[in-house]
């Protein structure tokens, strides 16, 4: 048998039923996510000025929106 011919995955003893071994993969497939994860170096930040989340006012902070005389052109405006 060659590497390719072998099962990734034996149950060796007891009978183990599809859900098991459904919920077992998806537990190995997760522990080797993360693992890859931590070794992966992390992605560098934008850096504010190239940020153009800055731009979006948070209206749902209290922030209150502009009104009256020169309200749209005070709305594109970053605070």
């Amino acid at each position: 048998m060659t590497a390719e011919d072998k099962p990734f995955l034996q149950v060796v003893r007891g009978d183990a039923g599809p859900e098991e071994i459904a919920a077992l993969v998806a537990v190995l497939a997760a522990r080797a996510r993360a693992a890859a994860a931590a070794d992966a170096p992390e992605a560098a930040r934008p850096s504010r000025w190239a940020d153009r989340s800055r731009l979006v006012r948070n209206t749902f902070a209290g922030e209150p929106r502009p009104r009256g005389p020169g309200a749209w052109r005070a709305s594109a405006l970053p605070r």
